[in-house]
């Protein structure tokens, strides 16, 4: 069994706060600053040019690629790093419409994230063949997967309910009616069990600041699976992605397998950072982290629906159909998050009226539960949100 108690030593949590918002942007891992000051002083400081070689810098994306590998179920080598997830968006989605030439339907859902949404609205554009962005609701699939469709391009876990597809079941129908499928594993990677050599979607991408802590701008992922890997093409073909860099050609080649998916130069500093931060989930088992999130989720769940009137439960009861993370709506939503930050419980709050609480295991905990609800009953109870500096719109919700 997985000792939670001393993942939890591993990070930095101020004093006088539950964070319930690692679904967002994971805490400081307590070895990322001195990782980091590492790379500054000595690796870049002293070693100057030759820590690329020296300090294998230009192996960071493959190296790191491997760690998130273990954590999504996927084969050693078929996960690089680095860039955003924009970016390794546009990069599987214009990889997959090149394999199935003669369709032109890409499928996602109401629930993906937008930013997809908007990558593939621009992708499209600018290809100017025809191609069709068709949105679905969420519940109709896998059954709306009809023999036009091209890609089917999902979140697994909705960012604003926590409500799961099916990945299994929606892979299947997709390859079933000869699609590509691609999964956006932003609030999948380590907050559930992902298995995609057993599912083998085409393309999986995601981040690395949510549940994987790797700080703010961490570097993105891509999942290539591996009897594609030598003969997708990158739209994206950047220099790192050549099959030798540092032959100059003038020519694009792309390299071997999921190196071709590189693009530009590795982020070095924050890169080091993730690789720190993905040393805390060493003898971390997935199927550990999920039970113990499902078990806090449910606790939080039945303390809230108990003690905070006006609050309804947005996300899927059944916990099989849940993510990591809880969230319920408010027509006040935003100004009672506003009040629960200012008293030490950091939520986030997604529009039009969603608060949103992520269960991370490895630092949370049942006292971190009933601390919250405690605190969020006050203020919906005593209306203690009704305030002039609470309903105050930032920039950043």
């Amino acid at each position: 069994m997985t000792d939670f108690a001393a993942t939890r030593a591993r990070f930095h949590l101020p004093d006088g706060v539950t964070y319930l918002d690692g679904n967002s942007l994971g805490p400081l891992p307590r070895g990322a600053a001195a990782r980091a000051q590492v790379v500054i002083e000595e690796e870049w400081g002293e070693g100057l040019i030759r820590s690329w070689n020296r300090a294998g810098w230009m192996a960071q994306p493959a190296r790191v690629g491997d760690a998130v590998a273990r954590l999504i179920g996927a084969a050693p080598g078929t996960v690089t790093t680095g860039d955003t997830l924009s970016i390794k968006v546009y990069q599987a989605l214009a990889s997959a419409l090149d394999l199935v030439p003669d369709r032109r339907v890409v499928l996602s859902d109401t629930g993906n994230f937008p930013t997809d949404l908007y990558m593939a609205e621009g992708l499209l554009a600018s290809l100017d063949r025809g191609h069709v962005l068709r949105l679905v609701e969420p519940e109709d699939l896998p059954a709306v997967i009809t023999p036009d469709v091209a890609v089917v391009m999902l979140t697994h876990v909705d960012y604003r309910t926590g409500r799961m597809h099916d990945m299994a079941a929606v892979t299947a129908a997709a390859h079933a009616a000869g699609a590509v499928m691609i999964w956006d594993l932003a609030h999948s990677a380590g907050a559930v069990p992902v298995d995609l050599a057993a599912c083998a979607p085409e393309f999986a991408v995601g981040c690395t600041y949510k549940y994987l802590n790797g700080g703010p701008g961490a570097p993105a992922f891509i999942h290539v699976r591996a009897d594609l890997a030598d003969r997708v093409r990158p739209a994206l073909s950047g220099w790192l992605g050549h099959a030798q860099p540092f032959a100059f050609d003038l020519g694009y080649r792309p390299g071997a397998g999921v190196e071709r998916m590189r693009v530009g130069t590795p982020p070095v500093i924050q890169m080091a950072v993730l690789e720190e931060a993905l040393r805390v989930w060493d003898g971390v088992a997935m199927a550990d982290v999920r039970a113990a999130s499902v078990a806090l989720s449910e606790r939080f769940i039945a303390g809230v629906e108990g003690a905070c009137p006006g609050l309804v439960l947005a996300s899927p009861r059944d916990p099989a159909r849940r993510g990591g993370q809880v969230s319920f709506r408010h027509p006040d939503g935003y100004a009672i998050m506003q009040a629960l930050i200012a008293a030490g419980v950091i939520g986030d709050f997604r529009a039009p009226d969603i608060l949103r609480f992520g269960f991370a295991p490895l630092y949370n905990d049942a006292a971190d539960v009933d601390r919250a609800v405690e605190v969020l009953a006050g203020i919906v109870v005593a209306r203690a949100w009704d305030r002039p500096e609470f309903r105050a719109r930032a920039a950043v919700t």
